[in-house]
Formats: structure tokens, sequence, C-alpha cells
């Protein structure tokens, strides 16, 4: 049994929209839900004809930055241990997320696969680092999460950080400084990737275990900015146990300055870029944006489950 994690926070007709889709295509499959009703009402009742449908709700919303979409994750993980144990593979989705292959296509990859996860990771010390000195500053600082408001100073006081030991990320209101001690050494390097991927069963219990036993792990991190773009990959690249392949099967694409952490929003015109290579998802999508590119991709989707 598959697992599809969906954490969402608006545009809830898309949310319904993507879950049926998987649903239809994979009625055995397990959908779990995050969403943030303090921004959105979710309702289910239009897919309560399909079981395997659960859902978390979140009264909060997530902030970028901070450890809100660890937490999230670590949520998930947890509440299939306790409801779902047999899961085979758990893939982590975005509300924004769409499949741009059949389901039953990207399933039967996975039970074939010699990989036990897809999940892009880089060393943040080292040249390939997507982010060059950025990933430094991220990992090896420890910050204090600030209201909103104060982003307009912070970006001011960003001006003469250079000349102060203070580490300023006025994007997501985040003041830190260096960390005096970090757990990253040559045995154990600090890695980074991005959030979104598809692990198998060993991988996340493997990834669950060692934050229980090492929680110094988990607190440091917590304070680091963005850390779910490190965390998994630095423990389970680090552990030496798992056949990953350095690719998440995720299409997105970034502006020029990558080091905004936006992924452009996708239309119509970038059907044949999605659908040519060897992805199973795209992101971000969104319906009030383009909704004949969900359209085009249903079509696509669910050709093989209508005519088999």
């Amino acid at each position: 049994m598959i697992c599809y994690f969906i954490q969402s926070h608006k545009n809830p007709e898309q949310i319904l929209r993507l879950v049926r889709v998987i649903k239809q295509s994979s009625p055995h499959s397990q959908v779990l839900i995050n969403h943030d009703f303090s921004t959105s009402y979710l309702d289910l009742s239009s897919l309560s004809h399909y079981s395997g449908i659960d859902l978390i709700q979140r009264k909060k919303a997530a902030k970028r930055g901070d450890a809100s979409l660890l937490m999230m994750y670590l949520e998930a993980v947890d509440w299939l241990f306790a409801n779902r144990p047999n899961f085979e593979w758990l893939v982590c989705l975005s509300g924004q997320d769409y499949p741009t292959q059949p389901i039953s296509t990207i399933e039967s990859f996975l039970t074939q696969t010699e990989y036990d996860g897809f999940i892009r990771y880089w060393d943040v010390l080292s040249p390939q680092s997507l982010w060059g000195k950025a990933g430094e500053k991220r990992f090896f600082g420890q910050y204090i999460s600030l209201p909103e408001w104060t982003s307009w100073f912070l970006r001011k006081l960003g001006r003469i950080e250079p000349f102060t030991p203070l580490l300023v990320q006025w994007r997501f209101s985040l003041l830190g400084l260096k960390a005096k001690s970090h757990p990253f050494n040559e045995q154990f390097k600090c890695y980074g990737g991005w959030y979104w991927n598809t692990l198998s069963r060993k991988c996340v219990k493997y990834f669950r275990e060692y934050l229980i036993e090492h929680p110094e792990v988990l607190k440091y991190y917590q304070k680091t900015l963005a850390p779910e773009e490190s965390i998994m990959q630095t423990i389970l690249v680090n552990s030496g146990q798992f056949n990953l392949c350095n690719d998440d099967k995720r299409f997105v694409e970034f502006p020029a300055n990558i080091r905004s952490g936006n992924a452009r929003l996708l239309t119509t015109e970038d059907y044949t870029k999605i659908t040519y290579g060897d992805f199973h998802f795209a992101r971000k999508i969104d319906s009030q944006h383009d909704s004949q590119l969900l359209d085009i991709l249903d079509e696509r989707v669910l050709y093989c489950t209508i005519h088999g």
C-alpha cells in the first residue's frame, strides 16, 4: 500500500481534485491530508464513497523557513505507523502538485524499482551545492522566529550583516547566530535538497527512529532555516544503508534566482515538458491560474484507468 501525504492550505477544490484522481486510479492507496483550516475549509464529504482518506486538521498556518513543514511530516509519519503501519512507500506532496502520468504507472514503477528512495540531495559545503554560501548560512546557524511585521527592520539590518555576528533572513522574519556547535563532521556531512520526495517504508522508519534515538539532532535542526530541506537527506545519505536515487521524480522550475525559493507557476505551455520527461508529479500548479492544464493532465492520467 502506498501513502500519498498532501500538505495544503488553500484552494480546496484543487485538493479534492488531486485526491480524486489518486483514488480513482488507486482505490487501495492511503491518502493522508494535513490541511490548514485557519486559511480555508476543506470538506471531504464529496469523497465519502472512497475509503482510505484521512485528514489532520491544522489550525495554524505554517511559516516558511521555520520547522513547520518538518513537524507536519513527522506527525504524518507517526500517524502512519500508528494507523497504517504496513505502507510500502510514502509520497510527499503539496496541494499544488499533480501527477503527470497514470498513478498505476507510478505505483508499478515503485513496486519494481531497485531504489529505496527518490530524493534530491547535495553536500551543502561542496561546490556542487545549488545554494552556494547560502547553504552554510542556513544549516550552520541557529535562528529565532520573529513576528512577520519585523521583516522590514530585518531587511535594513541585513545591509550591515557582514559587519556583525548576526545572521539575517528577512524574508522569513528569522534572526540568528552562527552555531557554537553543530552535529556535522566528516562522518555526518550536512546534505541539502528539496523537501518533496518519495521514500520507502524502511527509509521512513530509519529516519523516524534516528530522530527518536538522537533528539539533539532534531532539536538542532528545528532552529535552522527550512530544516525540511536538509534533515532527511543528512540522515539517510550518511547512514549508507540505502540505495537512494538522486532524483525526486518531480518537475519544478525556479526563476533565474534559485535562492528566492519560489517555484514558477506552470501553465498549459509547460504540458509537453512535464509529460515528456521521467517525472511522476509536477509543481506548482494552480487551478485558479490555469485550470486547463489540470484538464489535459486528467485526460492523460485517467486514460489508463478508464480504458484499462
